[in-house]
């Protein structure tokens, strides 16, 4: 799913510049747009935008998505600051004052205040930032602007820091300018239009910063709109309220309405004896370890659970699943928590942290988690081989059961469970498990 963001200067009620806005968003086929000071007065009624339905918001920040695209929940927690809830996915769009520095960043503190506040969930924030994150971002006649203070850069770090967030626009080193002016006749440059994302998204998400809407002969805005291709297969919907139909302007038939369900326990499989992965725990794990108490999250049908038990080790399972027979149990203070295959057959990044939560909070400070999940390399294979139809970040293993996948490797597993305080096993041995991922994750002491 295509997501722009971008300062559209107030200009969009200027019928010139609205057509080749909307020219430019249906030859990129862009399916949500949050954008700041699209019009003037910012009390107005939002000009209506050819196969889009307005979300939310005002002349200040304002969102809107495809027609096929269900409404998103649009809010405003302040008034430089809008929130969007696309599916699993938070987007907090910003446009930071332009004045001062002061102001610059007090509001950073408040964005790292909003991003915590949203407890791990995947979380995108994007806009108009005023300022450069580096010096090289911000040049006045070929020199290092002053305009940025390095409070705000510090300030800006942090919420990188505590919100495990990517500066995707500016991952690479280099400076790709977005605003560009010519004050008192000198060029003022600046990377200042910013993508920042969860880091367990950045490596699969293709942001690009799309300069012709400010510099070609169709320019409708004077910065470069941030293009984010972002894994997501949002709810659809066909209203009956716009002026215009996209399917019509593009000759697309419209999409098919509703979202399907979810049924992670049907890839569950029924096991005469324990899985590999749980042979490779107790024959290469729980003895180095000293573990005498083990808890399989997600457990399916127990086969694995009855592995540890026959092993000596005091054993429980826990599966969500009703059917399955395993309850939540009510005691707490493992020493090992077991993941297995789970995380691949959850549909969204923030379903994999919540599981990966849970079952931090089953294991005792100092214990182990051990999550196994189906590689990236074995996932793509199976879905070539099936047909598999794309979702999300990853397949459709069976729609008609409503079924997915996704190849998760080690190194985005462990990504996901700094949101659970869990953090790579220093010292605890690898386990010979070939054709799939894993990761031994340690809980810090308190």
């Amino acid at each position: 799913m295509l997501l722009a963001s971008i300062n559209l200067n107030k200009r969009l009620g200027a019928d010139g510049a609205r057509a080749w806005f909307a020219a430019w968003l249906r030859t990129h086929d862009v399916a949500v747009i949050v954008a700041q000071e699209p019009y003037k007065p910012a009390e107005r009624r939002p000009p209506l935008l050819p196969g889009y339905v307005f979300a939310g918001g005002d002349g200040h920040l304002a969102t809107w998505v495809r027609e096929d695209t269900a409404t998103p929940t649009v809010s405003a927690p302040t008034s430089w600051a809008q929130r969007v809830e696309l599916g699993w996915l938070t987007v907090l769009q910003v446009h930071l004052d332009a004045y001062t520095s002061a102001a610059r960043t007090t509001q950073l503190g408040e964005l790292a205040a909003l991003a915590a506040a949203e407890g791990g969930r995947p979380l995108l924030i994007c806009g108009d930032f005023n300022l450069a994150p580096r010096p090289q971002d911000g040049l006045y006649d070929g020199e290092v602007s002053g305009f940025t203070a390095d409070t705000e850069r510090k300030a800006l770090q942090h919420l990188l820091q505590t919100a495990w967030l990517v500066d995707t626009t500016g991952a690479d080193g280099e400076a790709e300018f977005t605003f560009e002016r010519l004050f008192t006749g000198k060029l003022s440059r600046f990377r200042c239009d910013l993508a920042l994302l969860s880091d367990h998204l950045a490596a699969g998400v293709r942001v690009a910063a799309r300069h012709e809407v400010r510099t070609g002969p169709e320019a409708f805005t004077d910065h470069s709109a941030i293009l984010l291709d972002l894994p997501l297969t949002p709810e659809t919907a066909e209203p009956d309220d716009v002026l215009f139909a996209i399917s019509d302007l593009m000759g697309k038939p419209p999409a098919a309405a509703g979202a399907r369900s979810y049924q992670p326990h049907k890839t569950a499989m029924s096991r005469q004896a324990a899985s590999p992965a749980a042979r490779a725990v107790t024959g290469h794990l729980t003895g180095p370890l000293s573990v005498r108490t083990v808890l399989d999250h997600g457990c399916g049908r127990g086969a694995d659970v009855a592995h540890y038990r026959a092993a000596g080790l005091d054993a429980d399972g826990y599966d969500p699943h009703e059917g399955f027979g395993w309850p939540r149990p009510e005691r707490d203070g493992y020493d090992l928590v077991t993941q297995m295959f789970v995380l691949n057959v959850l549909p969204d990044p923030g379903a994999r942290i919540r599981a990966l939560q849970d079952a931090a909070a089953f294991v005792r400070p100092g214990g182990h988690v051990v999550v196994v999940t189906r590689s990236p390399e074995e996932i793509t294979k199976a879905a070539a081989g099936g047909s598999w139809t794309a979702h999300h970040d990853g397949y459709w293993s069976s729609e008609g059961k409503g079924t997915f996948q996704r190849g998760i490797s080690a190194a985005e597993t462990t990504a996901l469970a700094r949101h659970a305080r869990l953090a790579p096993a220093e010292r605890a041995a690898g386990l010979p498990l070939p054709g799939v991922s894993h990761i031994v994750l340690f809980k810090p002491e308190l």
